[in-house]
């Protein structure tokens, strides 16, 4: 009768070891970050208030524009006039490092327009309920890109 509790209460401890050493995706930090990203950027529309290409600011050409993030990854611009719709995704590239670093916001545009400039995997700098800002290095001509979008 004792081993049996004794066995009882040792698959007990290991079963309680177990379920506390499983890590669960909220308790990462690189997971938490994307889903907070992710809800603000579906919540309102944004505009793009700063957009430098490999050191030519080109902000005036999405002026007017509204973006809306889709949950289902649809992304619209939309000036009143025109309206064009493209993907967005934030992917984490490295599920092995809880760093925002490793975040991917991905934007992709299938036009040929100045829309296609938005085309990237950008890097996160800072984000924020209101305002999210990126930045890409290419890796060809070693330019780099800022993109800042603010919500409305």
């Amino acid at each position: 009768m004792k081993a049996i509790r004794l066995t009882s209460m040792v698959l007990g401890l290991f079963s309680l070891l177990f379920v506390m050493s499983c890590s669960k995706d909220d308790d990462n930090p690189s997971y938490n970050t994307q889903t907070s990203v992710q809800s603000n950027l579906q919540s309102g529309t944004w505009r793009i208030t700063k957009f430098i290409d490999s050191g030519t600011d080109e902000t005036n050409d999405f002026a007017g524009y509204n973006f809306t993030f889709n949950s289902s990854g649809v992304l619209n611009a939309n000036n009143g006039t025109n309206n064009y719709d493209g993907t967005w995704s934030i992917t984490d590239s490295n599920s092995n490092d809880d760093s925002q670093d490793d975040l991917d916001f991905n934007v992709n545009f299938n036009l040929t327009n100045d829309f296609e400039d938005l085309n990237d995997d950008w890097d996160f700098i800072s984000q924020s309920s209101s305002k999210i800002e990126l930045i890409d290095i290419s890796g060809g001509n070693g330019g780099t890109d800022y993109i800042t979008f603010e919500k409305n």
